[in-house]
């Protein structure tokens, strides 16, 4: 099944269970019975040719989803090896009968011990799921740890053990899975912080949910998706001419600085602005000019250079390579003055921390974590151990739209549901990569006037470009290789 687009905390998840069982009427032991069946097939759609699995069940419903799955696949023909990490007599309600069903079967329960896991071709987790509350304690530690270290691939059931299902972080011991195999709707933590390292490839079912009522749940998040580029960007009019794609002013590259500039102005023309000027310190005019002809450059020595240019312009983004000297510092306050809807990132979030100023709807934030930290006054530490929760305050400090850079960037808007964008790999973690954001959402909004759907569209193509860049590895990415591939992302 097709992951969908929206993303639900725990709590959320378990109301549509509970909703199934006591309005719908539907027995959690057939939902139970349900998950084993779409585990089984999405094992076999990963590891087509394995016949040896090893489940390794704990004492709840993932235990439960474990031995349903125990039972399918040894019907189905497999060899099937079943470790219990918890006594089956502490198993209550539906993962009780699913294990006396896998006993009646004539299938045997072994307690577990670490070398049985290379009896094995894939070992299933079915430990804790979503049960987690903090981080794992107790007996269950040396488990995690034998289960990681087997060296055999890993199918998580549900989410795997020990990752936080809402926050997506990993307090203590935690399975690293291949893949998982998530049920009823898409758990945050899956995606976000740590989850996409420890869950691998996700695959989903609703367990035959998806038709029927549900209760009224706003998702937590939703997935960027491609369809939005061509609604935010569609096919343009033969008759069109450059003035109908929006005019760009970016204004930063302070002293020794001209490369920012330069990547956020020519991102703004890959992705079709049809007029970009950059506006910078008067040293760096003659190497941009040279390096990209069809940026206009604007040499700006005080604040008044830049009067013009901010009354022509329709979209404005300031901050890569600005700096943070008194030339800076007047440059931005014309820029936050101006009026004008606004792209801010770099420098300019960093003299904005300084600034403290007043919350406002027309902007666009850019922060990466250490950026974001500093917006709120704590490190970025603590940015990263609850990104949805950090992505909420700088909302509810600043306003306007929010783009939380970093694996899996997010972004936030006031009264919208946060969106995640799950493109990208690590070769972007280079110099510049944030200046072509920058000029990428900014030449995305000069020709929608939509500061969420820029946001939005402009960090989906981002990741894109960055992800074809990286087709031939991800070491030695540039940033100007991403300028390359912005082109074909927005021509979808």
């Amino acid at each position: 099944m097709a992951l969908p687009v929206a993303l639900y905390s725990t709590a959320q998840v378990r109301a549509i269970d509970a909703h199934a069982i006591n309005e719908l009427n539907i027995p959690g032991y057939t939902l139970m019975k349900r998950a084993g069946e779409a585990a089984l097939r999405y094992l076999r759609t990963r590891w087509p040719m394995a016949h040896r699995i090893v489940i390794v069940c704990g004492s709840g419903n993932n235990g439960g989803d474990g031995y349903v799955l125990a039972r399918f696949a040894q019907a189905a023909g497999l060899t099937v090896s079943v470790l219990a990490a918890a006594e089956p007599e502490e198993l209550r309600g539906d993962a009780r009968h699913a294990y006396e069903d896998l006993r009646a079967s004539g299938a045997s329960v072994r307690p577990f011990a670490a070398e049985l896991l290379s009896a094995g071709e894939v070992i299933v987790d079915a430990l804790l799921g979503t049960g987690l509350k903090g981080s794992v304690r107790g007996a269950l530690v040396p488990v995690i740890r034998a289960v990681n270290a087997a060296g055999i691939p890993v199918f998580a059931l549900d989410v795997p053990s020990g990752l936080d299902s809402d926050a997506g972080t990993a307090a203590g011991d935690a399975v690293r899975a291949d893949a998982t195999v998530t049920f009823v709707g898409l758990k945050t933590g899956l995606f976000v912080g740590d989850g996409p390292e420890y869950a691998g490839t996700v695959f989903f079912d609703d367990l035959e949910l998806g038709d029927a009522p549900q209760p009224g749940l706003s998702p937590r998040l939703t997935r960027i998706v491609e369809a939005e580029i061509h609604a935010a960007l569609p096919r343009r009019p033969r008759s069109s001419n450059k003035g109908d794609f929006g005019r760009v002013l970016i204004v930063g590259s302070g002293s020794g600085m001209p490369g920012t500039a330069r990547l956020a102005g020519e991102a703004s023309l890959r992705v079709g602005a049809g007029l970009v000027t950059v506006a910078v310190a008067p040293e760096n005019v003659t190497a941009i000019s040279a390096g990209r002809p069809e940026l206009i450059c604007l040499g700006i020595k005080e604040p008044g250079d830049l009067t013009d240019a901010l009354s022509r312009a329709d979209v404005v983004a300031v901050g890569p390579g600005l700096g943070r000297t008194s030339w800076a510092h007047a440059a931005l306050t014309a820029v936050l003055d101006s009026g004008k809807p606004l792209v801010l990132d770099a420098d300019a979030l960093n003299l904005l921390a300084e600034k403290k100023p007043t919350a406002r709807e027309g902007w666009i934030l850019t922060p990466h974590p250490g950026e974001a930290g500093r917006l709120l006054a704590v490190g970025a530490q603590e940015i990263q151990q609850d990104r949805l929760a950090a992505l909420d305050r700088l909302l509810d400090r600043y306003h306007g739209t929010i783009v939380l850079k970093g694996a899996g960037t997010l972004v936030g808007g006031a009264g919208r549901t946060p969106a995640l964008c799950e493109r990208g790999n690590p070769g972007m973690a280079t110099a510049g990569t944030g200046d072509v954001l920058t000029g990428t959402i900014a030449g995305i909004l000069a020709q929608c006037g939509d500061a969420w759907a820029a946001a939005r569209v402009g960090v989906l193509v981002h990741a894109m470009a960055g992800d074809a860049a990286a087709r031939g590895g991800e070491r030695g990415v540039l940033a100007s290789d991403l300028l390359r591939e912005l082109p074909h992302c927005v021509n979808l």
